[in-house]
């Protein structure tokens, strides 16, 4: 699957430039670009330690600073309302080294949400950032919680910019399903509209373009529900445990270090001579397999000497708004293609079991 799209030669500076063309670029944000907060992001992946396994082959990396950066400019094309293109772009900042594989490693694989947190107090803390909001005369309270501007972010499966933002470079990413010409095409299709609760909502122009990014982001989506997604992130959260328990590293040490330098520290305590414990033991066979792994194996049981997961995570996919005469509809009321896609990717079911045979 992840070979199935052809080599493309992608350019963020393009990407950028169609989310917000230069001639309307919100020069105001650049002077927050620089903060330490927003910094720390450059080394932390969009793609949840994909980045560090064999197991994929990403075209590219992706950090949170470059979705962050995205998601404003995308705020700021549909609203040219500052504070909540600030909103997004620090939505992001309470966010570990390896993104979401915090969430599995705390048991939050469903909703995905507990690493956001500290946001709030993120931003409270940051003297310097008070002083650049009061040159834009704002406040933190107006930026601390993107939640409250639905054109920021609204509930799966609506379509906000974070979840706009995040799926182009994710399929930029991970198997090369988009095109510029294709980001571009369905891009320059989206308006606001209201809802059905009469509230902002990014919708389409066309049903036409609708339905090629359902199809887009629910074949992104479906890559994001299979075991191999699943495995990867329950393994480096495993591991990231089992280095805290070991004290290589610590809370503090995922909130501030680069992913790098987490795996350089993980790899000095290993090359090192350390006590064998039985953590240090389990630690090393799952960095090692983690590393190193090419396939896993779709089992309907756990497999002895196999590292194995079973898991329910969150389904990330859209039903869009698209424009009407008349009134606005969900997509899957208007067209039957996308009814059936949507409906495919919500019945889907991996094997019981997702299984790696760990290297000693």
């Amino acid at each position: 699957m992840m070979n199935s799209h052809p080599s493309y030669n992608y350019s963020l500076s393009e990407y950028f430039e169609i989310l917000c063309p230069k001639d309307d670029y919100p020069a105001f944000i650049d002077k927050y670009l620089s903060l330490d907060i927003l910094q720390r992001l450059k080394g932390i992946g969009l793609l949840c330690g994909t980045d560090w396994t064999s197991l994929y082959k990403n075209r590219f990396y992706y950090s949170r600073f470059n979705h962050s950066f995205g998601v404003a400019l995308i705020i700021w094309h549909f609203t040219h309302d500052k504070k909540q293109t600030l909103a997004g772009l620090f939505h992001d900042i309470a966010t570990p080294v390896f993104s979401h594989v915090s969430d599995f490693r705390k048991g939050d694989a469903l909703t995905q949400t507990a690493t956001e947190e500290p946001t709030a107090k993120i931003l409270q803390s940051s003297k310097k950032l008070e002083e650049l909001l009061k040159q834009d005369e704002l406040s933190v309270s107006q930026i601390e919680d993107y939640h409250i501007y639905p054109v920021a972010d609204n509930e799966i499966p609506n379509l906000s910019a974070d979840r706009l933002e995040y799926m182009f470079p994710s399929g930029m990413a991970l198997d090369g399903s988009w095109t510029m010409d294709e980001i571009k095409r369905c891009y320059n299709d989206i308006i606001i509209l209201k809802n059905e609760n009469k509230t902002d909502e990014l919708g389409f122009k066309t049903k036409e373009i609708a339905e090629l990014y359902c199809k887009h982001f629910c074949m992104i989506g479906h890559i994001l529900q299979l075991n191999e997604n699943k495995l990867t992130l329950e393994l480096l959260g495993q591991i990231m445990n089992l280095s805290e328990k070991e004290n290589i590293l610590t809370e503090k040490d995922f909130m501030s270090l680069s992913e790098k330098q987490i795996f350089e520290k993980i790899d000095d305590f290993l090359n090192s001579k350390h006590q064998k414990t039985e953590n240090s033991l389990l630690l090393k066979k799952y960095y090692k397999t983690f590393i190193n792994m090419k396939k896993i194996r779709h089992t309907s049981h756990p497999l002895k000497n196999h590292f194995c997961v079973k898991l329910n995570v969150k389904q990330r996919y859209i039903n869009p708004l698209v424009k009407g005469e008349e009134k606005n509809s969900r997509l899957s009321d208007i067209s039957v293609s996308a009814k059936q896609i949507i409906k495919d990717f919500l019945s889907y079911k991996d094997s019981d079991y997702g299984c790696v045979k760990l290297i000693n």
